[in-house]
Parts: C-alpha cells; sequence; structure tokens
C-alpha cells in the first residue's frame, strides 16, 4: 500500500471490463480517485436492455462520483468541472474517446494512457485482436502521456510478455489488463519522485490496430492455415472470424493445423472441404494448407462442437464455403 505521502488526486477515465483492474488497483494503492468518466450506459445484446459500463458499476460500488457525457471536446460544463476538480494526473484505460488538447494540459502530471501493446506497434482501438490476428508471439503494455494524436504520445514505461499459440484475444486482454494496473501504479510512483524519462515513439516503427468491423472477420481462404488460425483466434468475440454456407454466415470459433495425408487430391481450390471427420471437418487454405475446424456457429444458431454441428449440416468432401463475394472494405 502507498503511504499517505503518496496519495494523488487522479481522475479516472475507463469503459470497458478491461479497465476495471487499474481502477481497482489505484483505490487499493491509496489514491484519491476524485471522479470517474466512462461512456453512458448503452443497450446491450437481443433485447437491447440499457447496460452500465463495467467500470461504472465499481465506481458505484465503491461510491465514486460517476460522470458520462455524450460528448468532451465542446462540453464547456465538462471543461469547468475538470478544472474545479485539479487533478495531478488523469488516468486512461480505454476510454472509447479521443481526449481533446483542452484536457491534456490541465493535470500537471499529464494524462498517462495504459495501452494494451508495445508502442508505436498496433496504435488504436483494438491492439490486442490485430496483434494475435497478425500473428504476433510478443505483445505488453505500455504507459504513455497522451498528446492528441492517436497513441503517438512519448512513451514512459513498458512491460512485454508472451502470446500463448492457443490464447484468444479475450485471454490476452485479460492478462494485459492485470499487468497494465500493476505498471500503472508503478508509473504514477515514478512520475512523481521524477524517475522516469519520457521517450519518443519510434515513427517507423509505427503500425495501427483500426476499431474492429464485420468485415474484418471475413475469411480469405487463400491465406495459408496459420494465418487464418491467427485471426479465429484475434477476432474473438466479435466480429468472429467467419465464412458462408450456403449463403449464411458460419462462424469459425476454434481450429487446429492439419497436416495434408500423403495421397489426397490436391487440386481442391482453397475454402473447399477435403475431409470430414466425426468431431471436425477440414477446408483447404492458400498453399495447400489445411485447417481442421473443431467449434462453429451458424448465423442465428448457437456455438457448437463441430462434430455436433455436421449431425445437421449436410457436409460433403469437395464442398466449398465462402462462395459468396467477399465485402468490400475487408482488410
Amino acid at each position: 500500500m502507498a503511504g499517505r505521502s503518496h496519495r494523488m488526486r487522479v481522475i479516472f477515465m475507463g469503459t470497458p471490463q478491461a479497465a476495471v483492474p487499474t481502477l481497482q488497483r489505484l483505490l487499493e494503492s491509496g489514491h484519491e480517485v476524485i471522479a470517474v468518466f466512462t461512456q453512458p450506459d448503452r443497450p446491450v445484446g437481443r433485447h437491447q436492455v440499457l447496460t452500465p459500463p463495467p467500470v461504472k458499476e465499481v465506481a458505484q460500488a465503491h461510491g465514486l462520483p460517476v460522470y458520462q457525457p455524450e460528448k468532451l471536446k465542446t462540453n464547456e460544463e465538462v471543461q469547468a468541472l475538470i478544472r474545479a476538480l485539479s487533478p495531478e494526473v488523469i488516468v486512461v484505460v480505454a476510454y472509447g474517446k479521443i481526449l481533446p488538447g483542452w484536457l491534456l494540459g490541465i493535470p500537471p502530471l499529464g494524462c498517462v494512457n495504459v495501452h494494451f501493446s508495445l508502442l508505436p506497434k498496433y496504435r488504436g482501438a483494438a491492439p490486442v485482436p490485430w496483434a494475435i490476428a497478425m500473428g504476433e508471439t510478443v505483445t505488453g503494455v505500455t504507459t504513455m502521456l497522451m498528446d492528441e494524436g492517436l497513441d503517438t504520445g512519448p512513451i514512459l514505461l513498458q512491460r512485454a510478455c508472451e502470446i500463448g499459440p492457443e490464447e484468444t484475444a479475450p485471454e490476452v486482454t485479460e492478462r494485459l489488463a492485470h499487468m497494465g494496473a500493476e505498471l500503472l501504479v508503478e508509473t504514477l510512483e515514478g512520475l512523481r519522485e521524477g524517475r522516469i524519462e519520457p521517450r519518443p515513439q519510434e515513427e517507423a516503427q509505427a503500425s495501427y490496430a483500426p476499431l474492429l468491423r464485420r468485415e474484418h472477420g471475413w475469411v480469405d481462404w487463400t491465406l495459408r492455415a496459420e494465418a487464418i488460425r491467427n485471426r479465429i483466434r484475434g477476432f474473438q468475440p466479435w466480429p468472429g472470424a467467419w465464412t458462408t454456407l450456403r449463403g449464411a454466415r458460419l462462424i469459425l470459433w476454434k481450429a487446429q493445423l492439419e497436416s495434408p495425408p500423403s495421397g489426397e487430391e490436391t487440386s481442391f481450390l482453397p475454402g473447399t472441404i477435403s475431409a470430414i471427420e466425426r468431431d471436425a471437418f477440414v477446408v483447404v487454405c492458400g498453399e495447400g494448407t489445411r485447417l481442421c475446424i473443431t467449434e462453429v456457429q451458424l448465423e442465428g444458431r448457437r456455438r457448437l462442437p463441430a462434430g455436433e454441428f455436421l449431425k445437421g449440416a449436410r457436409l460433403s468432401v469437395g464442398l466449398r464455403l465462402g462462395q459468396e463475394a467477399p465485402p468490400d472494405d475487408r482488410p
């Protein structure tokens, strides 16, 4: 626990579950969280139930004042409020809004962002899904001083970790959320004591992780099986890596790499089912590689092990998936 001399006046800005560990760690470490800003409640699910963000629920459970403005940039009321609160630092974790310039200059120690990548790689809204989808085996967490660019500010501290070969985006995100919480507390102590020298990012090394759209999940069967499997792991829970089966969207939830058996038909086009097993089916991918699909979900249905799906799916060797035209703005 930080001593009372270490207490800092902190405004916290965050929205999803991934931001919750940092808020909780701030409270545990003795800092004074004077306000929490989060996104407005949104309709969720099939029945569109108005649902508060996870950060709001945790903040209210601790008796913290919560603010949910629709806009920041031109909101004079919010600007006056934040100036009156006089925060020493503003901590931002997946808030979901771009901070305006007037806000960045208010806290003496700046606005510190916890970003789930090793910047300057994977700047943007979806760093974990894209890192996995692109086949990265290492990622990490960065704390940075925010500027008016998109994750372009000076780096404060970083921690790296491996991505397991079976890990999915939700699993990696949960791990990074806890790593980021610890790194943030360490960062605040370092800033307060003047031990951290912010360093500029190397622009030549920058890459981007844009907000995911449904089109990003479309499976291009001409890619190698490993690349497709990375997308299956990375694009969970949404938009999912998906193809089409007789015009219906088919989400691929789990798959393994498969070696083509000797003597198997080699003239199959990518996307063609080359084998059907008791609990899986095999699809031809780019360069003759094979992907063994073990869990799927047909549009409007529930997730099923492939073996159960096969009982009613009427699949056959030679059937080609993804025959419909691909989305126009796929990556």
